[in-house]
Protein backbone atom coordinates (compact mmCIF):
# COMPACT_ATOMS: atom_id res chain seq x y z
CA UNK A 1 0.00 0.00 0.00
CA UNK A 2 0.87 3.74 -0.75
CA UNK A 3 0.61 5.76 2.47
CA UNK A 4 -0.73 9.57 1.50
CA UNK A 5 -2.04 12.57 3.09
CA UNK A 6 -4.41 14.37 1.46
CA UNK A 7 -3.89 18.22 1.55
CA UNK A 8 -7.38 19.70 -0.13
CA UNK A 9 -9.80 22.28 0.46
CA UNK A 10 -13.22 20.89 -0.25
CA UNK A 11 -15.08 21.91 -2.80
CA UNK A 12 -16.92 19.29 -5.03
CA UNK A 13 -14.02 17.77 -6.52
CA UNK A 14 -12.15 17.37 -3.07
CA UNK A 15 -14.85 15.88 -1.61
CA UNK A 16 -14.85 12.75 -4.17
CA UNK A 17 -10.46 12.81 -3.76
CA UNK A 18 -11.76 12.04 0.10
CA UNK A 19 -13.91 9.10 -0.99
CA UNK A 20 -11.52 7.83 -3.60
CA UNK A 21 -7.73 8.16 -1.48
CA UNK A 22 -9.92 6.36 1.73
CA UNK A 23 -11.57 3.28 -0.63
CA UNK A 24 -9.44 2.61 -2.61
CA UNK A 25 -7.70 -0.64 -1.61
CA UNK A 26 -4.45 0.39 -3.11
CA UNK A 27 -3.56 3.32 -0.57
CA UNK A 28 -3.36 3.83 3.00
CA UNK A 29 -4.85 7.45 4.00
CA UNK A 30 -3.17 8.67 7.12
CA UNK A 31 -4.57 12.10 7.29
CA UNK A 32 -6.65 14.75 5.37
CA UNK A 33 -5.36 18.27 5.80
CA UNK A 34 -7.51 21.68 4.93
CA UNK A 35 -6.38 24.08 3.25
CA UNK A 36 -8.07 27.91 2.60
CA UNK A 37 -8.96 27.98 -1.22
CA UNK A 38 -12.41 26.95 -2.67
CA UNK A 39 -13.76 28.68 0.88
CA UNK A 40 -12.41 29.82 3.99
CA UNK A 41 -10.25 26.98 6.08
CA UNK A 42 -13.32 26.92 8.70
CA UNK A 43 -15.56 26.10 5.74
CA UNK A 44 -12.84 23.22 3.72
CA UNK A 45 -12.11 22.00 7.11
CA UNK A 46 -16.06 21.43 7.75
CA UNK A 47 -16.79 20.31 4.33
CA UNK A 48 -14.22 17.53 5.18
CA UNK A 49 -15.79 16.19 8.26
CA UNK A 50 -19.16 16.49 6.47
CA UNK A 51 -17.43 13.94 3.52
CA UNK A 52 -15.74 11.80 6.12
CA UNK A 53 -19.17 11.71 8.07
CA UNK A 54 -21.52 10.40 5.36
CA UNK A 55 -18.62 8.13 3.86
CA UNK A 56 -18.38 6.27 7.46
CA UNK A 57 -14.54 6.88 7.26
CA UNK A 58 -13.53 7.37 10.32
CA UNK A 59 -9.94 7.09 12.40
CA UNK A 60 -8.56 9.29 9.49
CA UNK A 61 -7.22 12.59 11.13
CA UNK A 62 -8.46 16.02 9.62
CA UNK A 63 -6.47 18.77 10.44
CA UNK A 64 -7.00 22.41 9.50
CA UNK A 65 -3.95 24.23 8.00
CA UNK A 66 -3.73 27.70 6.71
CA UNK A 67 -6.36 30.17 6.65
CA UNK A 68 -4.82 32.10 3.61
CA UNK A 69 -1.87 32.51 1.34
CA UNK A 70 1.38 32.93 1.98
CA UNK A 71 1.70 37.04 0.85
CA UNK A 72 -1.52 37.57 -0.47
CA UNK A 73 -5.43 37.98 0.32
CA UNK A 74 -7.83 35.36 0.45
CA UNK A 75 -9.59 34.48 -2.53
CA UNK A 76 -12.62 31.39 -2.49
CA UNK A 77 -14.46 30.44 -5.64
CA UNK A 78 -18.05 30.76 -4.47
CA UNK A 79 -19.45 31.16 -7.61
CA UNK A 80 -17.96 27.52 -8.37
CA UNK A 81 -18.63 25.41 -5.10
CA UNK A 82 -21.48 27.99 -3.68
CA UNK A 83 -21.29 29.86 -0.38
CA UNK A 84 -21.10 26.76 1.80
CA UNK A 85 -18.34 25.23 -0.24
CA UNK A 86 -20.10 21.79 -1.01
CA UNK A 87 -23.33 23.48 -2.29
CA UNK A 88 -26.56 20.78 -3.42
CA UNK A 89 -26.93 18.21 -0.25
CA UNK A 90 -28.35 18.66 2.72
CA UNK A 91 -25.49 17.45 5.18
CA UNK A 92 -26.52 16.98 8.56
CA UNK A 93 -23.97 17.89 11.50
CA UNK A 94 -21.03 15.67 11.44
CA UNK A 95 -19.82 13.49 13.92
CA UNK A 96 -16.14 13.04 12.70
CA UNK A 97 -14.23 15.40 14.66
CA UNK A 98 -11.21 17.46 13.81
CA UNK A 99 -7.32 17.16 15.35
CA UNK A 100 -6.13 19.72 17.76
CA UNK A 101 -2.75 19.65 15.99
CA UNK A 102 -2.32 22.14 13.19
CA UNK A 103 -2.44 20.59 9.53
CA UNK A 104 1.56 21.31 9.33
CA UNK A 105 2.65 19.84 12.76
CA UNK A 106 0.36 16.77 12.13
CA UNK A 107 2.58 16.01 8.50
CA UNK A 108 5.13 16.52 10.46
CA UNK A 109 5.01 13.98 12.89
CA UNK A 110 3.75 11.43 10.14
CA UNK A 111 6.49 12.27 8.12
CA UNK A 112 9.43 12.05 10.64
CA UNK A 113 7.79 8.69 12.06
CA UNK A 114 6.90 6.63 9.18
CA UNK A 115 9.38 3.93 8.27
CA UNK A 116 8.57 4.59 4.74
CA UNK A 117 8.38 8.17 2.71
CA UNK A 118 4.86 9.01 2.19
CA UNK A 119 3.20 10.50 -0.61
CA UNK A 120 1.76 13.52 -0.76
CA UNK A 121 -1.29 14.42 -2.63
CA UNK A 122 -2.08 18.37 -2.55
CA UNK A 123 -6.00 19.25 -4.53
CA UNK A 124 -5.97 22.66 -2.69
CA UNK A 125 -3.83 25.95 -2.91
CA UNK A 126 0.04 24.99 -2.20
CA UNK A 127 -0.04 26.78 1.33
CA UNK A 128 0.36 23.81 3.66
CA UNK A 129 3.10 22.10 1.87
CA UNK A 130 4.91 25.54 1.23
CA UNK A 131 4.83 26.15 4.69
CA UNK A 132 5.81 22.45 5.93
CA UNK A 133 8.90 22.64 3.50
CA UNK A 134 9.73 25.65 4.85
CA UNK A 135 10.02 25.30 8.09
CA UNK A 136 10.48 21.99 8.67
CA UNK A 137 13.31 21.07 6.31
CA UNK A 138 14.32 17.80 7.77
CA UNK A 139 10.65 16.15 6.54
CA UNK A 140 12.17 15.74 2.88
CA UNK A 141 13.17 12.52 3.64
CA UNK A 142 10.12 11.18 4.44
CA UNK A 143 8.37 12.46 1.18
CA UNK A 144 8.19 9.81 -1.29
CA UNK A 145 6.61 12.09 -4.11
CA UNK A 146 4.30 15.47 -4.29
CA UNK A 147 1.47 14.57 -6.86
CA UNK A 148 -0.85 17.98 -7.23
CA UNK A 149 -3.47 19.11 -9.31
CA UNK A 150 -3.55 22.10 -9.69
CA UNK A 151 -1.81 24.61 -12.79
CA UNK A 152 -1.91 23.76 -16.51
CA UNK A 153 0.33 23.40 -19.68
CA UNK A 154 -2.12 25.94 -21.65
CA UNK A 155 -4.96 28.00 -20.47
CA UNK A 156 -6.11 28.77 -17.11
CA UNK A 157 -9.46 28.65 -15.19
CA UNK A 158 -8.96 32.09 -12.95
CA UNK A 159 -6.81 33.87 -15.32
CA UNK A 160 -6.15 33.62 -18.79
CA UNK A 161 -3.50 31.20 -18.20
CA UNK A 162 -3.77 30.73 -13.90
CA UNK A 163 -5.32 28.04 -12.67
CA UNK A 164 -7.01 28.72 -9.60
CA UNK A 165 -5.17 26.17 -7.21
CA UNK A 166 -1.91 28.10 -8.50
CA UNK A 167 -3.09 31.07 -8.56
CA UNK A 168 -4.24 31.44 -5.32
CA UNK A 169 -1.03 31.14 -3.66
CA UNK A 170 1.77 31.13 -6.45
CA UNK A 171 4.30 32.29 -3.98
CA UNK A 172 3.77 28.55 -2.64
CA UNK A 173 3.32 26.64 -5.58
CA UNK A 174 6.81 28.49 -6.29
CA UNK A 175 8.18 26.71 -3.54
CA UNK A 176 7.24 23.66 -3.96
CA UNK A 177 7.82 23.45 -7.90
CA UNK A 178 11.64 24.31 -6.81
CA UNK A 179 11.63 21.98 -4.29
CA UNK A 180 14.17 19.41 -5.71
CA UNK A 181 11.62 17.21 -4.83
CA UNK A 182 9.82 14.43 -7.13
CA UNK A 183 6.70 16.69 -8.14
CA UNK A 184 4.04 15.33 -10.51
CA UNK A 185 1.22 18.20 -11.62
CA UNK A 186 -1.75 17.00 -12.74
CA UNK A 187 -3.35 20.27 -14.77
CA UNK A 188 -6.52 21.36 -16.42
CA UNK A 189 -4.93 20.49 -19.87
CA UNK A 190 -5.48 16.78 -18.23
CA UNK A 191 -8.66 16.86 -15.46
CA UNK A 192 -10.31 18.46 -18.67
CA UNK A 193 -10.14 15.38 -20.73
CA UNK A 194 -12.38 13.99 -17.83
CA UNK A 195 -15.74 15.58 -17.90
CA UNK A 196 -18.67 14.52 -15.75
CA UNK A 197 -21.57 14.18 -18.03
CA UNK A 198 -24.92 12.85 -17.04
CA UNK A 199 -23.85 9.65 -17.65
CA UNK A 200 -21.46 9.42 -15.06
CA UNK A 201 -23.45 11.04 -12.46
CA UNK A 202 -26.01 8.22 -13.86
CA UNK A 203 -23.73 5.49 -13.13
CA UNK A 204 -22.72 7.07 -9.37
CA UNK A 205 -26.52 7.80 -8.65
CA UNK A 206 -27.28 3.58 -9.71
CA UNK A 207 -25.00 2.76 -6.97
CA UNK A 208 -27.52 3.21 -4.61
CA UNK A 209 -26.23 4.25 -1.33
CA UNK A 210 -26.85 7.04 0.85
CA UNK A 211 -23.27 8.38 -0.37
CA UNK A 212 -23.93 7.83 -3.76
CA UNK A 213 -26.84 9.90 -3.20
CA UNK A 214 -25.02 12.65 -2.17
CA UNK A 215 -21.89 12.57 -4.55
CA UNK A 216 -24.41 12.38 -7.30
CA UNK A 217 -26.01 15.86 -5.59
CA UNK A 218 -22.88 17.34 -5.46
CA UNK A 219 -22.42 16.71 -9.28
CA UNK A 220 -25.38 17.85 -10.22
CA UNK A 221 -25.06 21.18 -8.74
CA UNK A 222 -21.09 21.26 -9.75
CA UNK A 223 -22.24 20.65 -13.22
CA UNK A 224 -24.50 23.47 -13.35
CA UNK A 225 -21.92 26.30 -11.72
CA UNK A 226 -19.59 24.96 -14.76
CA UNK A 227 -22.69 25.39 -17.25
CA UNK A 228 -23.00 28.84 -15.77
CA UNK A 229 -19.88 29.81 -15.81
CA UNK A 230 -17.77 28.02 -18.70
CA UNK A 231 -20.76 26.80 -20.56
CA UNK A 232 -19.02 23.29 -20.28
CA UNK A 233 -21.88 20.07 -21.07
CA UNK A 234 -20.13 18.64 -17.86
CA UNK A 235 -17.35 19.94 -15.06
CA UNK A 236 -13.99 18.13 -15.37
CA UNK A 237 -13.13 16.54 -12.29
CA UNK A 238 -10.12 17.94 -11.05
CA UNK A 239 -9.13 16.61 -8.08
CA UNK A 240 -9.63 12.74 -7.97
CA UNK A 241 -6.87 12.02 -10.52
CA UNK A 242 -4.38 13.65 -8.47
CA UNK A 243 -5.38 10.35 -6.35
CA UNK A 244 -6.06 8.38 -9.60
CA UNK A 245 -2.25 8.96 -10.33
CA UNK A 246 -1.34 7.95 -7.09
CA UNK A 247 -3.13 4.46 -6.97
CA UNK A 248 -2.48 3.62 -11.28
CA UNK A 249 0.10 5.48 -13.17
CA UNK A 250 -1.68 4.16 -16.76
CA UNK A 251 -4.36 6.36 -15.62
CA UNK A 252 -2.38 9.51 -16.16
CA UNK A 253 0.05 9.72 -18.37
CA UNK A 254 2.86 12.32 -17.58
CA UNK A 255 6.25 13.81 -19.11
CA UNK A 256 9.08 15.39 -17.66
CA UNK A 257 9.35 18.69 -18.06
CA UNK A 258 10.45 22.35 -16.84
CA UNK A 259 7.94 24.13 -14.99
CA UNK A 260 8.29 27.40 -13.70
CA UNK A 261 5.26 29.25 -12.04
CA UNK A 262 5.00 33.13 -12.53
CA UNK A 263 4.44 35.33 -9.58
CA UNK A 264 4.03 38.66 -11.38
CA UNK A 265 2.00 39.88 -14.57
CA UNK A 266 -1.13 41.77 -14.23
CA UNK A 267 -2.44 38.65 -17.03
CA UNK A 268 0.04 35.92 -15.84
CA UNK A 269 -0.04 35.96 -12.33
CA UNK A 270 -0.02 32.30 -11.14
CA UNK A 271 0.61 30.65 -14.44
CA UNK A 272 2.69 27.62 -14.74
CA UNK A 273 4.93 28.18 -17.51
CA UNK A 274 5.26 24.50 -19.31
CA UNK A 275 8.16 23.92 -21.19
CA UNK A 276 6.50 20.76 -22.70
CA UNK A 277 9.77 21.05 -26.22
CA UNK A 278 12.53 21.92 -23.93
CA UNK A 279 13.23 25.29 -25.56
CA UNK A 280 14.65 26.99 -22.64
CA UNK A 281 17.07 24.63 -21.80
CA UNK A 282 15.86 24.35 -18.16
CA UNK A 283 16.34 21.79 -16.68
CA UNK A 284 13.24 19.20 -15.26
CA UNK A 285 11.89 19.64 -12.30
CA UNK A 286 8.34 17.93 -12.16
CA UNK A 287 6.31 15.22 -14.44
CA UNK A 288 3.40 16.47 -16.31
CA UNK A 289 0.03 15.01 -16.81
CA UNK A 290 -0.63 15.29 -20.64
CA UNK A 291 -3.06 11.55 -21.23
CA UNK A 292 -5.70 10.39 -19.55
CA UNK A 293 -8.04 6.84 -20.10
CA UNK A 294 -10.76 8.37 -18.95
CA UNK A 295 -13.21 5.23 -18.84
CA UNK A 296 -10.59 3.78 -16.43
CA UNK A 297 -10.92 6.98 -14.63
CA UNK A 298 -14.33 6.81 -13.70
CA UNK A 299 -13.98 3.17 -13.09
CA UNK A 300 -12.04 3.78 -9.98
CA UNK A 301 -13.92 6.84 -9.31
CA UNK A 302 -17.40 4.95 -9.07
CA UNK A 303 -15.56 1.64 -7.31
CA UNK A 304 -14.68 4.23 -4.52
CA UNK A 305 -18.07 5.24 -4.15
CA UNK A 306 -19.22 1.73 -4.08
CA UNK A 307 -17.04 0.73 -1.57
CA UNK A 308 -17.50 3.75 0.85
CA UNK A 309 -21.04 3.10 0.38
CA UNK A 310 -20.73 -0.84 1.58
CA UNK A 311 -19.11 0.36 4.66
CA UNK A 312 -21.48 2.56 5.32
CA UNK A 313 -24.10 0.20 5.59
Amino acid sequence: MVAVILDCDPGHDDALAILLAAADPSLDLLAITTVAGNQTLDKCTLNARRVCTVAGITGVPIAAGADRPLRRPRRVAAHIHGESGLDGPAFGEPTVGVSDEPAVELMRGLLLDRPEPVTLVPTGPLTNIATLLDRYPEVREGIAEIVLMGGSTGRGNTSPYAEFNIAVDPEAAEIVFGSGLDVTMVGLNATHQALVTPDVVARIRAVGTDVADVCADLMTFYAAAYERVYGLPGPPLHDPMAVARVIDRSVVGCVPAPVRVETAGTYTSGATAVDLHHVTGEPDNALVAVDVDVRRYFDLVVEAVTRVGLTQR
